[in-house]
């Protein structure tokens, strides 16, 4: 495994555990030598994911629709930055450049694209992992609620299984290692 797709939001949250979170996933990803894969903002949890990264020594990759960039919200001291035509290009971009998908807290544009990746691994387009950083119990609602999709027969246990779901960084990391 090389690059690290990190879908998280751009804003900061309430309070500074999401961006000390952040900044403890950059730091780790630079030690291993992992390469980000993300957005490309420069605000919120998605630019201090990126900065520490960034800070540490470590490669960074951001993808954003040109629509974004408008509102000046393009980190521009990116290893590398991809401008494209839309968010569905976006996220081929992001797919297609990364050999993991780690989904740390966000809004629903982070919800989409973590939903959206697992989908195509539902139907057999990837197979790559798929990680949802559970933590501060950040995501304990969405949990229990796709294992009520289960229960209510809208997803299989294999396909529920699909979403890996662990609780700290030091976890996520033995995964990864």
């Amino acid at each position: 495994m090389k690059s690290v797709n990190i879908f998280c939001g751009s804003s900061e949250g309430l309070g500074d555990k999401y961006l000390d979170l952040a900044e403890k996933v950059g730091i780790e990803l630079a030690k291993r030598n992992f390469k980000l894969v993300y957005g490309g903002a420069n605000i919120g949890v998605m630019g201090k994911v990126a900065n520490a990264v960034l800070e540490n020594g470590g490669k960074v990759l951001g993808v954003m629709p040109e629509v974004l960039v408008k509102f000046e919200v393009a980190h521009m001291g990116l290893t590398e930055l991809k401008i494209v035509d839309s968010m569905h290009a976006r996220k081929k971009l992001m797919y297609d450049s990364s050999d993991c998908f780690v989904t740390i807290p966000g809004g629903i544009g982070t919800l989409d694209e973590f939903c959206e990746i697992v989908t195509w691994s539902q139907l057999g387009k990837h197979n790559k992992p798929c990680y949802l950083l559970n933590v501060f119990g950040f995501y304990d609602h969405l949990i229990a609620h796709f294992d009520k999709i289960v229960e209510e027969g809208f997803l299989s246990k294999r396909d529920r299984e699909l979403i890996r779901v662990v609780n700290t960084v030091e976890e996520l990391f033995e995964k990864l290692s």
